[in-house]
This record gives C-alpha cells, structure tokens and sequence, in this order.
C-alpha cells in the first residue's frame, strides 16, 4: 500500500501542479479564457462529449485506425529488421532507399495518397504505417546488426548452430531495444494519426479537434487533445506490461 501511494505521488505531483497553475491562472484571468479555458469549462465538456456518445464513436474511430496501423508496422519492420540485421550485403543493398524514405514526412505523401486511395480508411492507414515503421525497424535493424560478439562466440565454442544460436543468444539480446522501438512506434502512430484525421476524416479524435477549432471551441480541443493523451498513456502502460511479462519469459529478470 505505502508503494501505490510513493508511486501515485512521485507521478502524480507534477499533473496537479499543473493543474492547480491553470485553476488559479484561470482565477484570477491571467489569460483570456477564451484562449485557455478554465479546467472545470473543459471537464465539462468532456462530460458533455461522452455523455452524449460523441466521444466514444471518436475514439473508437481513432483506436482503430492506431491498432491496425501499429500492428501492420510491426508485422513489416520486425522481420525486415531482422533479415536486414543478419544480411549485411541485403542491408546494403536496401541502405540508400530505405533511408530516403526514412527521410520523407508521412504527411507529406497525403496528397499522392489521396490520389491513390481517395480520402477513405487506406491513405491514413497507410500514412500511421509509414509513420510507425521505421522507429520499429531501425531499433530491430540496429540491435540484430551489432549483438554481444563475445556472448555469439561463446556458443559458437558449445556448439550451437546459426539458428540456434539466434534464437538462444541474438534475439533474446534485441529484444530490449526492439520493445523500445515499439514503444517509440506507437507515439509516432497516434500523432501521425492526429495529422492524417485533421486532413481528410468525418470521425476521430483529430477530426474532433478541427471541428473545435472551426467552431471557436476551445474547450472542446482541449478535451480532444487530453484524450489523445490519456489514451496514449493507456496504451504505453498496456505495451510496458506486456514487456515485462516478455522478459520475464526471456530470462530478463
């Protein structure tokens, strides 16, 4: 019990300093309250959103669309990773155009995707894939690439095989850095995501966000935008514990 409540206050403290900051500033109109609402306007307009189903349709649309997204990222980078990780002539080879793409801002092809796919479901799944794929592809690429020589050695003097000694030794010391890259690939899905709604969308949380500011609402963007945050803590809470339990299995701890 005395750790939740060392916990809650260690993380805890800064948010509520904050938000006591923005009561009182909000109080004593330190700013116009039209360009930073009260906290109590905003909560209130959450409550509004939910109550009346438009925010969870909205973020049900934007889970979605970040789900399927992040999962066909990883399906793609992962083992591109890995092959181009074992493969130094197949990484060389790739270098110069993964690199460029690397490069581009997933935003910038949302006209030539919409040429492409129209303004439907594809060309934003298509542009949280390109966001989210290379942080998850680098840190696999980087990790497979440049393993502990001294511990690969080691079971090359007991015996392993090359596929043994993936399995046993070089995925098992990836893994870290590839769960870090995950992590990093699912912010990148969430604000690609956010970019892609604003654009082209009739629901979402970005959507939700430019209706607010459409209509001079700035409690509801604030309420969009806290959301978007809450959801991403949700969901990086629910990919930590998932990597624990991943090392646990692993030997990691």
């Amino acid at each position: 019990m005395l750790r939740i409540v060392k916990t809650i206050a260690l993380h805890g403290t800064l948010p509520l300093a904050l938000l006591l900051f923005w009561q009182i500033g909000s109080t004593h109109f330190w700013w116009n309250a039209y360009i930073l609402p009260p906290p109590a306007d905003v909560a209130h307009t959450l409550i509004q959103l939910a109550a009346s189903g438009q925010l969870t349709r909205h973020v049900a649309v934007s889970v979605l669309r970040v789900a399927l997204g992040f999962f066909i990222a990883a399906g793609l980078a992962l083992p591109l990773g890995i092959l181009l990780g074992l493969s130094r002539p197949a990484g060389a080879f790739c270098r110069i155009a993964l690199e460029f793409f690397r490069n581009v801002p997933p935003l910038a092809l949302l006209p030539m995707l919409i040429l492409w796919f129209g303004i439907g479901e594809t060309s934003k799944l298509v542009i949280v894939i390109l966001a989210t794929f290379f942080p998850i592809f680098l840190n696999t690429l980087a990790a497979i690439a440049r393993p502990n020589c001294a511990l690969l050695e080691l079971g090359r003097v007991f015996g392993l095989s090359r596929l043994a000694a993936f399995w046993h030794l070089r995925l098992p010391m990836a893994i870290p850095s590839i769960y870090t890259g995950l992590r990093i690939g699912l912010g990148y899905s969430w604000r690609s995501l956010i970019g892609a709604e604003m654009i082209a969308a009739a629901a979402g949380l970005g959507w939700l966000i430019l209706d607010g500011e459409e209509m001079a609402r700035p409690d509801v963007v604030l309420s969009g935008i806290f959301t978007i945050g809450a959801l991403g803590l949700a969901a990086d809470a629910l990919l930590r514990l998932l990597g624990r339990r991943c090392r646990r299995f692993t030997g990691g701890e």
